[in-house]
C-alpha cells in the first residue's frame, strides 16, 4: 500500500472517531421532531387526463380539449394576509398527450389598471412583475422539483427546485408558451415536453401548486393555503396532481449542444489575439430522473460579468457561480455546509487554468436517494508553472422522515506532473487536498422548523493541512415570531482548496429573535423588531470580535419597505489590516477597536415605472474614526421593452493620520433592452474608484430556436492610475441544441 493511500485511510479512521463525538448532536436533532407522513395539503387534488384532441399553444384557449379538463380555482390569498380567499380570480387547467404536458391559466382582473412587467427577459424578478408560476414535485418528496411560469408580457421563467422551496433559475430547458392580454384578463398557455423534466415512471400522483402575483392589487395568491411567512414555492404546501394513467415514459433523451466561437482581443500595448474555439456539451438521460452531462473544451464568454463592490471587509469576498455547466442540480454539490463554510465551490475550477473537459451525473435515483458525481480536468499553464489538475466530487443524499435528509460529500483536488521544487513557484496549489463531510438537514412537515448539522474533515500533504470544521443551527418561523441559534467552528489547519472558507481558527455563536406586528388596517402591512447577535472566539474561546444590531422593519401594503438599525461592533485584529483598502498603512496585529453605527434601508413600490432604493450607514469605524456610506439604486422602465438602472455607492472614511480622510465612489449603470422574448441586448458599465477599475460589458443574444443562441459580447476592462492595464475583446458565439 502506498504512503498516500495509507495516510488517507488512516485519516478516514480519525474522521470516523470524531464522528462518534458528535453523534449526540445529530441524534438529538433527528428525534426532536418526528415527521408525520401526511402532507399538509393532501386534500387539494387536481385530476389530469389525456387530451381528447390536439392543443395549439397560442394563448387563446379555444381548443376543444380544454373543455374536458378539471379546473383549479378558488385561490387562497397569501399576501397581504393569509386569512381568506383571493380577490383576483384565477383558473388553471391541465392535460397531456404522449409527448407533452399542457397547462392553460386565465387571470381575471378584479382591480382595473395596467399590467406591471419589468421586461421580456427570461427568468424575471418575481416581485417586479405580474406573474404566474407552476411548482411541480414529481417525486412527492417535498424537497426537489421544477418550476415554470411567465409574466404578463410573456417572458418565460423556468428552474429546478431544491431545499423544499428554492428555485435555481440558471437551469434552462426546451418548452414553449404564449401569453394573450385584454382589459379583463390575461391568459398563459404552455407545453412542456416530458423529455425536458425528470420523474419516476409509473407514479400517478405528483405534488403541485400554482402561484399568482398581481401587483395592481398587491395580492399574492396560491391554489393551496400557505402561511404568509413562507414563499408560494414551499413544496411542503403543495396539493396533488392525480393522473388518470401514469405519465408516459420520456424514453431515451440525448441532447448534443455544440458551439463555435470566434474572438478578437487587444491589450494596452497593442498586442492582439485572434481566438477560434470549438466545443460543446452532451446531455444523456440515464433514467427518467438521472442525467449525465459531458462537456469538452467549455466556453463561458457569454456569462454575465461579476458586479463590482466596495470592499472594506477583512476577508475574501464571495462571487456566485454563473457558468451553466455547474448549475443544474447545483444544490447537490454547492449547498453542503454554510455560505462561509463550503467544502466545494465550483468557481475554484478553471479560475487560472483552462478546463479541458468534464463529466457529471446528477439527479434522483428514486424517491429517497439523490446522487451527484462530478469530474473536471484542467490544463497546465506553463508560464505560471501551474500543473494539470483534476477535481472530483461525490455527493449522496437520502431523504428521511417527511422532508429532512442526510448527505455525504467527498471533494478531491489532485495535481499531476507536480514540480519537484514547488516552493520556487509563487501561489502554486497543493499537490492534493481532500474534504470528507456528513450533513443532516432538518425540515419539519409544516415548514415551521428547519435546521442543519454538519462535520467536515480536510486531508492535505502535511499534517498542518488537516483539520476539522463543524456547525449546526436550529430555526423557527411562524407568522409573528422567528428565531434562530447557530454555532460553528473552523480549525486553524482546516483547508478547502476547492471550497469557500474565508476565515480559519475560530468559533462563532450567532442568533436572532424577531417579532412581527400586523395591523388590521392602514398603510402599514406589518412591522416589528429583530435583534441579531454574532460573537467570534479563537480556539482558546477568547473573544476576538462581535456584532450586535437591532433592526426595526416596516412593510407597506403597496409593497414598499423601510428598515432602521443601530449596531455595536468590536474587533481585535488577528492580522494587520488597512481599514481603507486603498493600499495605505495597516493597523497592527492585536489592536482593539469598538464603535457604534446606525442606518436605514428604503425600497419603493415595484408598481411604479420609476423605482428607487436608498440605504445609508453613519457612525464609528476603526481607530476611533467615522464612516459614512450612502447607496442608491434608480430604475426606470418603458415596459415591456426597456429597463434602465443606475446605482451609486459613496463612502467617506475619516481616520487619524496617516490615513486622514478618504472618499470614493462606486458607480454602475445598466440598460436591458428586450426587443422580443427571443431577442435581447444588455450593457453594463461599472467604475470602482476604490480599485481604480473601469469595466464595460455588452451582450447581444438571439434565441433563434428553443435553447439555441447566437451571442455577440464586447468587454472592456481598464485600470486607472496609479495602476495600469487595459484589455478589450469582441466575441461571437453560436450554439445549437440537437435533440434525439
Amino acid at each position: 500500500m502506498s504512503f498516500k493511500c495509507y495516510y488517507f485511510l488512516q485519516n478516514i479512521g480519525i474522521f470516523a472517531q470524531i464522528m462518534k463525538n458528535y453523534h449526540l448532536l445529530f441524534c438529538a436533532m433527528l428525534i426532536t421532531f418526528q415527521m408525520g407522513a401526511q402532507k399538509k395539503n393532501e386534500s387539494f387534488r387536481l385530476n389530469i387526463r389525456k387530451a381528447t384532441s390536439a392543443i395549439v399553444i397560442d394563448g387563446v384557449g379555444d381548443d376543444l380539449a380544454w373543455k374536458d379538463t378539471d379546473v383549479a380555482d378558488d385561490f387562497f390569498m397569501v399576501l397581504p394576509m393569509d386569512e381568506g380567499k383571493a380577490n383576483e380570480k384565477t383558473e388553471i387547467r391541465m392535460a397531456y398527450d404522449d409527448k407533452n404536458l399542457y397547462l392553460i391559466a386565465t387571470f381575471f382582473n378584479n382591480t382595473p389598471g395596467p399590467y406591471y412587467v419589468e421586461s421580456l427577459r427570461r427568468d424575471f424578478s418575481f416581485g417586479k412583475n405580474d406573474n404566474f408560476l407552476l411548482f411541480m414535485d414529481p417525486y412527492n418528496n417535498q424537497t426537489t422539483g421544477f418550476s415554470f411560469g411567465s409574466n404578463a408580457a410573456g417572458a418565460q421563467w423556468d428552474g429546478t427546485m431544491y431545499e423544499g422551496g428554492k428555485v435555481d433559475l440558471n437551469w434552462d430547458s426546451k418548452w414553449v408558451s404564449k401569453v394573450k392580454q385584454d382589459e379583463d384578463k390575461w391568459v398563459f398557455e404552455m407545453s412542456v415536453p416530458f423529455k425536458s423534466i425528470r420523474y419516476k415512471e409509473g407514479v400517478k400522483e405528483w405534488g403541485i401548486n400554482f402561484s399568482r402575483l398581481d401587483l395592481g392589487s398587491s395580492e399574492k395568491s396560491s391554489w393551496t393555503p400557505i402561511p404568509r411567512q413562507f414563499p408560494t414555492a414551499s413544496l411542503a404546501y403543495t396539493g396533488v396532481l392525480v393522473w388518470d394513467n401514469p405519465p408516459p415514459s420520456p424514453g431515451t433523451n440525448i441532447s448534443v449542444i455544440p458551439y463555435v466561437l470566434g474572438g478578437y482581443s487587444e491589450n494596452l500595448e497593442g498586442e492582439n489575439t485572434f481566438e477560434k474555439k470549438i466545443g460543446g456539451d452532451v446531455k444523456v438521460s440515464l433514467t427518467s430522473s438521472l442525467n449525465l452531462d459531458l462537456t469538452v473544451n467549455p466556453d463561458f464568454s457569454q456569462v454575465e460579468v461579476d458586479r463590482q463592490v466596495t470592499n472594506l471587509d477583512r476577508f475574501e469576498l464571495f462571487f456566485p457561480e454563473k457558468r451553466q455547466f455547474f448549475l443544474e442540480n447545483a444544490d447537490l454539490f454547492a449547498n453542503f455546509g454554510y455560505a462561509t463554510i463550503r467544502p466545494f465551490f465550483s468557481r475554484r475550477i478553471g479560475l487560472e487554468a483552462p478546463i479541458r473537459g468534464g463529466a457529471r451525473i446528477s439527479g434522483n435515483i428514486n424517491e429517497k436517494w439523490r446522487l451527484g458525481l462530478m469530474d473536471m480536468q484542467t490544463g497546465r499553464v506553463e508560464d505560471m508553472g501551474l500543473p494539470n489538475q483534476n477535481f472530483g466530487v461525490v455527493s449522496l443524499q437520502r431523504k428521511v422522515f417527511s422532508r429532512s435528509s442526510i448527505g455525504l460529500i467527498l471533494v478531491n483536488m489532485q495535481s499531476f506532473n507536480y514540480p519537484e521544487n514547488p516552493e520556487l513557484i509563487e501561489n502554486i496549489p497543493q499537490e492534493f487536498n481532500r474534504n470528507l463531510g456528513v450533513e443532516y438537514n432538518l425540515a419539519s412537515a409544516n415548514n415551521l422548523w428547519n435546521g442543519k448539522a454538519f462535520l467536515l474533515k480536510s486531508f492535505s500533504p502535511t499534517a498542518e493541512g488537516d483539520g476539522i470544521s463543524q456547525a449546526a443551527h436550529l430555526e423557527y418561523k411562524s407568522r409573528k415570531w422567528k428565531w434562530r441559534i447557530q454555532e460553528e467552528s473552523v480549525g486553524k489547519s482546516y483547508k478547502a482548496d476547492v471550497g469557500f472558507v474565508p476565515r480559519n481558527g475560530y468559533v462563532n455563536v450567532k442568533s436572532y429573535l424577531g417579532h412581527l406586528l400586523i395591523p388590521k388596517s392602514g398603510k402599514i402591512l406589518s412591522h416589528g423588531p429583530t435583534l441579531n447577535t454574532s460573537y467570534f472566539f479563537n480556539e482558546k474561546l477568547e473573544r476576538t470580535d462581535n456584532t450586535n444590531y437591532l433592526l426595526y422593519s416596516f412593510a407597506f401594503r403597496n409593497r414598499s419597505s423601510l428598515n432602521f438599525f443601530v449596531s455595536d461592533d468590536y474587533v481585535e485584529l488577528l492580522s494587520p489590516f488597512d481599514p481603507t483598502r486603498l493600499g495605505k498603512e495597516e493597523l497592527g496585529l492585536g489592536t482593539e477597536h469598538h464603535w457604534n453605527a446606525y442606518g436605514w434601508m428604503f425600497a419603493s413600490k415595484p408598481q411604479s415605472l420609476f423605482t428607487y432604493t436608498f440605504d445609508g450607514r453613519l457612525g464609528g469605524y476603526y481607530e476611533g474614526g467615522n464612516r459614512t456610506s450612502l447607496t442608491t439604486e434608480l430604475g426606470y422602465r418603458f415596459q415591456p421593452f426597456i429597463s434602465l438602472s443606475a446605482n451609486l455607492n459613496y463612502n467617506r472614511i475619516e481616520l487619524p493620520s496617516p490615513w486622514n480622510t478618504n472618499q470614493f465612489w462606486l458607480i454602475g449603470s445598466e440598460a436591458d433592452i428586450t426587443f422580443t422574448n427571443k431577442l435581447f441586448f444588455a450593457t453594463l458599465f461599472q467604475y470602482n474608484e476604490q480599485s481604480k477599475n473601469f469595466n464595460l460589458n455588452s451582450r447581444f443574444q438571439w434565441r433563434y430556436k428553443p435553447a439555441s443562441d447566437l451571442f455577440i459580447v464586447y468587454t472592456n476592462n481598464h485600470l486607472i492610475a496609479p495602476y495600469s492595464g487595459r484589455t478589450w475583446s469582441l466575441t461571437l458565439k453560436l450554439n445549437y441544441w440537437f435533440n434525439r
